[in-house]
């Protein structure tokens, strides 16, 4: 499994247009082969950042992911709008769930 987090800093001028690209986004990306889950949330700690969060069955499907191209142009809207470069992280990740609650 891969997980991807991420954020980027809303403008107030454009807070709300970024919003709803990021809600755009993530509704087309639940769409894509793979996904497992991809959600965009206002962190509750400081409402000029928005935070993605991401679950992929492979990094075959992430790749597939960045190469649409509505990908590529979110990403450019979003850079052009913040005041800071988006932040990626991306992790291959292990379900260790059962193993912690049985």
């Amino acid at each position: 499994m891969i997980l991807i987090t991420g954020h980027v800093i809303l403008t107030p001028e454009h807070r709300d247009r970024m919003i709803a690209l990021g809600a755009e986004h993530s509704a087309r990306s639940r769409g894509e082969a793979g996904c497992v889950a991809h959600h965009c949330h206002v962190d509750v700690e400081d409402a000029m950042r928005l935070v993605f969060v991401e679950e992929w069955k492979s990094i075959d499907a992430v790749r597939a992911h960045f190469a649409v191209p509505a990908s590529a142009a979110f990403v450019a809207e979003m850079r052009a709008l913040s005041p800071q470069p988006p932040v990626i992280r991306i992790y291959a990740a292990e379900d260790i769930t059962a193993k912690l609650m049985g």
